[in-house]
C-alpha cells in the first residue's frame, strides 16, 4: 500500500471512529497485547510511578496494562497470577515495596516472559532498579559541593539492602568518620535523631544527607524547634523525591530522584521484547537516580 494511500485510510477511521477488534487482532497475531504487573505495595508509593512509565512505553505499541496487587499474600498473589495467564497476558511485570525482597508467589517457569522491576528477581530473570549508591553519591558530594564539611547520615533500618548501599556509599564520599544513624522509615526518627545528636558535646553536623523524604522532613521540623536554621546552618537532602512530602517540607527539600518512571519505561520495553521472541540478556540492571535541587541546600542551581 503507498504511503499516501494508508494515510487517507487512517484519516477517514479516523472520522468515522473506527477501532480495529481485538479479539480479532489478538487471534491473529497469537498475543493478547495485555501486559500484567503484579504488586504487593498496596500503598502505591512505587508502584504507582512505575506504572505511569509502563504504560507511557507500551502505549504507541497497543498494549494495555493491568495492575493487580497481592498485599503480602501467597494465595492471593496465585490467584492472580492464574487469572493472568487465564486472560493469556502477553507478559507479566513484577514489583514490589523493597529491592531485596521477592515477591510472595513463584513466578519461574510460566508459560510468559516475567521482568521484575524494584523487587528480587529469579537469578535467570531481567530485574530493574535503581542504582542506591550513585544516588548517594550525588546527594553526599552535593552537600560538599555546598560547602558542608560535617556530614551525618540519618537512615533507615540496617537491614535493608538499599540502606547498606546508601550508607556504604556516604560513607566512601564523606569519610568513613562520619557518622551513620540507623532508624525507622518514618519522620519520628528523623525527629529522635536530631535530638540525640543535638543532646551531646562534640560538634554539631552543618550538612545531613537522609535515607528518605519522610527522615529528613522529621529531621528540619526537629532543627527549626531548636532554632537551628534551614539551609543557612545546616543543610539537609532526603531521598525518594515523594513530592507531596519534598514540595510542602519548609523548606522545599533537596533530594534524591530514584526515576522511578524511566524505571517502569524500561520494564515495560524488555517484557514487550521478551514477548516478541527477541533475545534480552538476563541480570540485574542499574538505572541512574538524579538529584532534585531545592532550598534545602541554600542552592538554586542544578548539579
Amino acid at each position: 500500500m503507498a504511503d499516501e494511500t494508508r494515510e487517507r485510510v487512517k484519516r477517514v477511521a479516523s472520522e468515522i471512529g473506527f477501532r480495529p477488534n481485538a479479539l480479532a487482532r489478538g487471534l491473529l497475531s497469537k498475543r493478547s497485547f495485555t501486559i500484567g504487573l503484579l504488586t504487593n505495595d498496596t500503598y502505591g508509593r512505587f508502584t504507582l510511578p512505575l506504572m505511569a512509565g509502563v504504560s507511557d512505553a507500551l502505549v504507541d505499541h497497543g498494549v494495555s496494562v493491568f495492575l493487580c496487587a497481592i498485599e503480602d499474600d501467597p494465595a492471593l498473589g496465585q490467584i492472580h497470577v492464574d487469572a493472568m495467564l487465564d486472560k493469556q497476558v502477553d507478559g507479566i511485570i513484577a514489583t514490589g515495596k523493597r529491592v531485596d525482597r521477592r515477591l510472595p508467589v513463584d513466578l519461574s517457569n510460566l508459560s510468559v516472559p516475567v521482568v521484575y522491576a524494584f523487587t528480587e528477581g529469579d537469578q535467570e530473570s531481567v530485574t530493574f532498579r535503581s542504582d542506591d549508591a550513585q544516588g548517594a553519591t550525588l546527594a553526599t558530594e552535593w552537600l560538599m559541593k555546598c560547602g558542608r564539611r560535617r556530614l551525618l547520615h540519618i537512615t533507615g533500618p540496617e537491614q535493608f539492602f538499599s540502606v547498606r548501599e546508601r550508607a556504604n556509599a556516604f560513607c566512601k564520599v564523606a569519610g568513613e568518620s562520619e557518622p551513620v544513624m540507623f532508624g525507622a522509615w518514618s519522620e519520628s526518627w528523623g525527629h529522635e535523631a536530631v535530638e540525640k545528636t543535638w543532646s551531646r558535646e562534640d560538634d554539631k553536623p552543618d550538612g545531613i544527607f537522609c535515607g528518605n523524604d519522610q527522615i529528613a522532613r522529621g529531621v528540619i521540623d526537629a532543627l527549626r524547634e531548636r532554632g537551628v536554621r534551614v539551609p543557612q546552618e545546616v543543610s539537609v537532602v532526603g531521598f525518594d523525591n515523594w513530592e507531596i512530602v519534598a514540595d510542602q517540607t519548609r523548606p522545599p527539600l533537596t533530594t534524591v530522584d530514584m526515576e522511578l518512571k524511566e524505571l517502569g519505561r524500561q520494564a515495560g520495553l524488555t517484557v514487550l521484547a521478551l514477548a516478541e521472541g527477541r533475545q534480552v540478556e538476563p541480570g540485574v540492571r542499574k538505572l541512574p537516580c538524579r538529584l532534585v535541587v531545592r532550598q534545602s541546600c541554600g542552592a538554586d542551581e542544578s548539579p
